[in-house]
C-alpha cells in the first residue's frame, strides 16, 4: 500500500484501466451484504462476470437475471414507457447464450420483458439481491480457477472459494473431483512453487501440489487465507460492530419499506382520483352525445309531423273532390235515366250505360270512404308524431339538467384533493420511532417473506423449465460449449452446486488425499 500505482507490475500503456473489485466472495449474499452500495457494487461485479462469461449460466436463468438487471434500472414496468425496443442497446444476456439460439433480438426481448412484468414494485435494491441469490447457486460463482499439478504431473485446476479448496479437471470448471472444506484444514504453507495442505487429523499425511509461478503461490495463499478466515467468522456470533451495521441496516430497511409503503398509498391515491375523473368526463362526453342524438330525433320528429299534416291535407282535398265526383255521377245517372230514349236499342244502350254509371258510383264511393280513412289514419299519425316530440322535448329538457349536474359534479371532483402527503422529500423529517410493537411486526413479516419465498421459488423453477423447453426447439447443438453439455449432463443427474461439495465432502479426508495423488 506503500507503493505507488505505476511501481506496481501494471502494463506501462496509457490509459491504464483498473477493476477495483471484490476478493472474497459472501456464501449468503443477503446475510453479509449490509449496507446497500456494497451491495450495488458487487452486483455489478457478478453480472459483468456472468456477462463475460467467466461465471458459467445456463441461457433461462440467463434470461431471468437480465429480468432483475431491467428490474434494478429501469424501476417498475410501464407498457406506455417501455415500448419495444427499449432494450436494443442494453447488453443483457452472454454472447455464448445469444449465438446458441436461432432468436432474434426482438424475441430475447420479449421474453426478458415478460419476466421483468412481473417484478413490479420492487426497488432497485431488491432487484440485485434477487439478482445475488440466484447468481450465487451457480457453479462458478466465487471460484478462483489456479493451474496446478499433483504429484505424478497430472494437470489440474484448484478453486478457492468461500467453501474450501476444490479439484478440477481442467476439462469441466463446474463440477470439482475432489473437495475440502476449510474446517479440515489445519494449515497450508507453499515453499517456492510446491504448495502444502495439512489437514487438521495429524495422522492424515499432507497432499502436495505445484503451481507455475512463485506469484500465483502468494495470490493462492492470501485467498486461502482470507477465506478461511471470514469461514470461521462466519460460524461465531456476530460482533459488536456487525450487530450495530445490521440493526441499522434493517432499521434503514424498514424506513424506506414504510417509505416506500406511504408512497405507494400516495401513487393509489391519486390514481383513484384520476380514474374517478376519467370516468366523469366519459360520462359527460356520453351524456352529450345522448343530448345530440336526442336533438336529432326531435329535428327529425318536427319534420315527419310537418310531412304527414301536409299529407293529410292533400288526402282530405282528394276525398272531398272524389265526392263531388260522386254527387255529379248520381246527377248524370238521374239525368241519363229521365231521358232515356224508348226504342229497345236505346234502352239497351241506356241500361247499360245506366250499369255503367252505377258501376262507376260506386267505386267512387269506396274510393271516397278509403281515402277518409287515410285521412283519418294520417291524421292520428299526426298526433303520435306531436306527442312524440313532445316527448322528446321532455328527455332533453332532463338531458340537459343532468348534464349540468354532473358538469357542477366533474369540477369539484377532477381536481386531485389538496390534502395529499407531498412528495417532496428534501425537507421530510425521515426518521421514525421504532418500538416493540414496531419490531414484532416487522418479524412477522420477514416470516412471511420467507413462506412467499419459497412458494416464489418453486413458481419461478417452473417458469424456468418452461422457458427452457419453449426455446429448446430453436437451440443450435452445433454450437453448444462443453460447460453447456456438462450443465445439461449434471442437470439430468439432479446434481447442483451445494449438493455435489456436500456429497464430496462426505467422504473421509485420507481418501480424498490419495485420490488426489493417483488423479
Amino acid at each position: 500500500m506503500d507503493k505507488k500505482v505505476l511501481d506496481h507490475d501494471v502494463p506501462t500503456e496509457e490509459p491504464v484501466t483498473f477493476h477495483f473489485l471484490a476478493k472474497f466472495y459472501p456464501e449468503n449474499a443477503e446475510e453479509e451484504l449490509v449496507q446497500e452500495i456494497t451491495q450495488h457494487l458487487f452486483f455489478l461485479q457478478v453480472k459483468k462476470q456472468i456477462l463475460d462469461e467467466k461465471i458459467y449460466c445456463p441461457p433461462e436463468a440467463s434470461v431471468l437475471l437480465a429480468s432483475y438487471a431491467v428490474q434494478a434500472k429501469y424501476g417498475d414496468y410501464d407498457p406506455n414507457v417501455h415500448k419495444r425496443g427499449f432494450l436494443a442497446q442494453e447488453e443483457l444476456l452472454p454472447k455464448r447464450v445469444i449465438n446458441l439460439y436461432q432468436m432474434t433480438p426482438e424475441m430475447w426481448e420479449e421474453r426478458i420483458t415478460a419476466w421483468y412484468a412481473e417484478h413490479r414494485g420492487r426497488a432497485r435494491d431488491e432487484a440485485e439481491m434477487e439478482y445475488l441469490k440466484i447468481a450465487q447457486d451457480l457453479e462458478m460463482y466465487g471460484v478462483n480457477y489456479f493451474a496446478i499439478r499433483n504429484k505424478k504431473g497430472t494437470e489440474l485446476l484448484l478453486g478457492v472459494d468461500a467453501l474450501g479448496l476444490h479439484i478440477y479437471d481442467p476439462d469441466n470448471r463446474l463440477t470439482p473431483k475432489i473437495s475440502f472444506p476449510w474446517n479440515e484444514i489445519r494449515n497450508i504453507s507453499y515453499s517456492d512453487k510446491e504448495f502444502t495442505i495439512k489437514p487438521l487429523d495429524k495422522k492424515i499425511d499432507v497432499f502436495k501440489f505445484n503451481s507455475s509461478k512463485l506469484r500465483v503461490n502468494k495470490l493462492i495463499l492470501q485467498l486461502c487465507i482470507g477465506n478461511h478466515d471470514l469461514f470461521m467468522r462466519r460460524r461465531k456470533a456476530d460482533s459488536l460492530e456487525v450487530q450495530q451495521m445490521k440493526a441499522q441496516a434493517r432499521e434503514e430497511k424498514a424506513r424506506k419499506q414504510m417509505e416506500r409503503q406511504r408512497l405507494a398509498r400516495e401513487k393509489k391515491m391519486r390514481e383513484e382520483a384520476e380514474r374517478t375523473r376519467d370516468e366523469l368526463e366519459r360520462r359527460l362526453m356520453q351524456l352529450k352525445e345522448e343530448a345530440t342524438m336526442a336533438n336529432e330525433a326531435l329535428m327529425r320528429s318536427e319534420e315527419t309531423a310537418d310531412l304527414l299534416a301536409e299529407k293529410a291535407q292533400i288526402t282530405e282535398e282528394e276525398a272531398k273532390l272524389l265526392a263531388q265526383k260522386a254527387a255529379e255521377a248520381e246527377q248524370e245517372m238521374q239525368r241519363i235515366k229521365a231521358t232515356a230514349i224508348r226504342t229497345e236499342e236505346e234502352k239497351r244502350l241506356m241500361e247499360q250505360k245506366v250499369l255503367e254509371a252505377e258501376m262507376l258510383a260506386l267505386k267512387m264511393a269506396e274510393e271516397s270512404e278509403r281515402r277518409a280513412k287515410e285521412a283519418d289514419q294520417l291524421k292520428q299519425d299526426l298526433q303520435e308524431a306531436r306527442e312524440s316530440e313532445r316527448r322528446a322535448k321532455q328527455k332533453l329538457l332532463e338531458i340537459t339538467s343532468k348534464s349540468s349536474y354532473t358538469q357542477s359534479m366533474n369540477s369539484s371532483t377532477t381536481t386531485l384533493p389538496t390534502d395529499l402527503p407531498s412528495f417532496n422529500l428534501i425537507n421530510e423529517s425521515l426518521s421514525f420511532d421504532f418500538k416493540d410493537t414496531d419490531m414484532k411486526r416487522l418479524s412477522m413479516e420477514i416470516e412471511k417473506e420467507k413462506v412467499e419465498y419459497m412458494e416464489k421459488s418453486k413458481h419461478l423453477q417452473e417458469q424456468l423449465n418452461e422457458l427452457k423447453t419453449e426455446i429448446e426447439a430453436l437451440k443450435l447443438k452445433e454450437r453448444e460449449t462443453a460447460l453447456d453439455i456438462l450443465h445439461n449432463e449434471n442437470a439430468s443427474r439432479g446434481n447442483s452446486k451445494h449438493n455435489t461439495i456436500k456429497k464430496l465432502t462426505l467422504q473421509s479426508t485420507k481418501s480424498r488425499v490419495a485420490f488426489f495423488e493417483e488423479l
